[in-house]
């Protein structure tokens, strides 16, 4: 299975994807000037960036871009790099005659080597300098250099994760899940209803992450965890309705992630729009599950 794969999807103009990475680890710039902006942050170990004044009683509703990135929560130092960048470009909240980029980020953990290896402000300048709207790789990039799943039995008997990205769209509007997969638990086929990957039993087979802990029979849940990842959207939506796409794309995850949202995960979903499709609410939320479960799956199938 190849490591890189190029997903066919949509943006909306004025939105880039840039990623950078070395050897283990990376980082995912999502840049979106001046775009409308919502999280929704679950799971028990977060680390973010930005999410409170994404708040519905916060007053800025605009922001500049998402950062993805791995190395826990030295990986927050990206977005200084992503904020430069933006800052050289005269982007950002004007506040006199200086401009503040307003970057969101959330990391996920994958400092799994010995050494401190952690995505740096250098990093995330680099992937915001690479960022674009054509031919976006994704796999084993970005912030899903170094992701693995299914670690209940730990890294030996894991599999890769990765960052995926998938488009749906329905009439004028889209939406587009980029999802960096690097989950406790299991990656889970809905339309198959089988696993695809995460933790196996000494034969090789999957050994089911989730049927393991309902029996009482799991030998430790393990830190290290983390799926992060944003939903974008070509559709006129409010701070509230971005808010409230963010919280029903986490559907996705739960269809396809099991467990998810575990004390040892830090699930974190940003929703961006920046467009003026029309679009009943609803609809855009059932299209951003299916886009969820579809980048889940393509960032560990590569395809």
């Amino acid at each position: 299975m190849s490591d890189i794969y190029y997903p066919t999807i949509e943006l909306p103009e004025g939105i880039t994807i840039g990623h950078a990475s070395n050897s283990v680890t990376g980082c995912t710039a999502i840049l979106c000037t001046d775009a409308v902006a919502g999280a929704d942050v679950r799971g028990g170990a977060p680390g973010t960036r930005e999410t409170d004044l994404l708040h519905n009683e916060k007053a800025m509703d605009r922001i500049d871009a998402v950062v993805l990135s791995g190395g826990s929560a030295y990986g927050l130092e990206a977005s200084c790099g992503v904020m430069a960048y933006l800052r050289d470009q005269g982007k950002g909240f004007a506040v006199g005659e200086k401009v503040v980029p307003i970057v969101c980020s959330a990391v996920l953990f994958d400092l799994n080597g010995p050494d401190y290896n952690y995505p740096d402000a250098a990093m995330g300048k680099l992937a915001a300098e690479s960022a674009t709207c054509d031919k976006i790789p994704f796999g084993k990039v970005g912030a899903g250099t170094g992701a693995t799943v299914g670690k209940i039995r730990g890294l030996d008997f894991a599999d890769e994760g990765g960052i995926g990205a998938a488009t749906v769209r329905a009439g004028e509007a889209f939406v587009t899940a980029v999802v960096a997969v690097n989950a406790l638990g299991d990656v889970f086929d809905p339309y198959t209803n089988k696993i695809v990957a995460g933790a196996h039993a000494n034969d090789g087979t999957f050994l089911d992450t989730a049927g393991c802990i309902v029996s009482g029979n799991f030998p430790r849940l393990l830190y290290g965890n983390t799926t992060i990842g944003c939903v974008i959207t070509n559709a006129a939506l409010t701070k509230v309705q971005a808010n409230n796409l963010a919280s029903v794309a986490h559907n996705g995850l739960a269809r396809t992630i099991r467990p998810v949202h575990t004390s040892h995960d830090g699930d974190t979903l940003f929703c961006i729009a920046k467009g003026n499709a029309k679009a009943d609410p609803d609809m855009l939320g059932v299209m951003a599950q299916e886009a969820v479960v579809r980048a889940v799956l393509g960032a560990v199938l590569r395809k």
